[in-house]
């Protein structure tokens, strides 16, 4: 059931939807749900709150087409219905006592965003966090509020780059990638999690190569057409993989000579 909706940008919203049986699932940080509305269809969408809270699940999404639309059209106390999580999680566990770089695209910050509520949660676990965020104008940037907090945290540094970003903006201008300029990479001792558009994730991972940090510290969260979300329909194969099911998040040392052909 729908608690809340909110407006993030002129076309991407966030749902804060609650069990109608009062249920508290829970969830890993990089995982995501089927979302649907009956008689109009389902679609994928990452769950974007905190995996501290229990009791609701948080999701943000883009209203591109119908299902979307309809999606983020419903009014607190309609129902949605939601299958899952499915999927693989970010790779926290791993990431203890070394520092995190998050490298977002638009609204690729959304799958992230529980990665980074867990880390803030349990900040003496980890070293320094590096919250790199790309978006098309101002106007395209989520989250702000949450971005300033995040900022303030010790030992955390968060970057903010625009393609255009008109006569009012005061900040960095240009592809997520130059951001790393501004920012002291240790390779060997840093996991970086990576989401956005497909093409943006190809180039970041390749100028995190040529940083020096090793392909297996990397992890990006990959997306296709998914529909039964179980490995078993092949609408979301991607050469030997399922995204579905052996992702959508995936170490890069194992998929890198896929997102390298373009054709698939």
């Amino acid at each position: 059931m729908v608690r809340q909706v909110t407006k993030e940008t002129k076309d991407t919203f966030t749902l804060r939807l609650e069990p109608s049986d009062g249920a508290k699932g829970g969830f890993r940080p990089g995982q995501f749900s089927m979302l649907w509305i009956f008689g109009v269809g389902e679609v994928p969408v990452s769950i974007s709150g905190d995996p501290g809270e229990s009791g609701h699940l948080v999701y943000t999404l883009r209203s591109v087409g119908q299902v979307t639309q309809a999606v983020v059209s419903r009014s607190p106390g309609e129902a949605i219905g939601v299958r899952g999580p499915f999927g693989t999680a970010w790779p926290l566990e791993e990431a203890r006592g070394k520092d995190v770089a998050v490298v977002a695209g638009g609204i690729g910050l959304a799958p992230l965003r529980g990665a980074v509520y867990q880390i803030l949660s349990r900040r003496q676990e980890y070293g320094r966090l590096l919250i790199l965020y790309g978006a098309r104008s101002p106007h395209d940037v989520l989250f702000r509020k949450e971005l300033a907090a995040w900022s303030r945290y010790a030992n955390t540094q968060v970057l903010i780059s625009v393609d255009y970003g008109g006569v009012s903006w005061r900040g960095h201008v240009g592809v997520v990638t130059t951001l790393l300029r501004y920012v002291r990479l240790l390779p060997e001792r840093t996991v970086a999690m990576i989401c956005g558009p497909e093409v943006m994730m190809r180039f970041v991972a390749r100028e995190l190569e040529t940083c020096g940090m090793p392909p297996e510290n990397l992890y990006l969260s990959m997306e296709r057409n998914m529909k039964c979300a179980v490995g078993f329909c092949g609408h979301c194969q991607w050469g030997p993989h399922f995204i579905c099911k052996d992702g959508p998040v995936f170490p890069y040392s194992r998929i890198r000579p896929l997102l390298h052909r373009h054709e698939l």
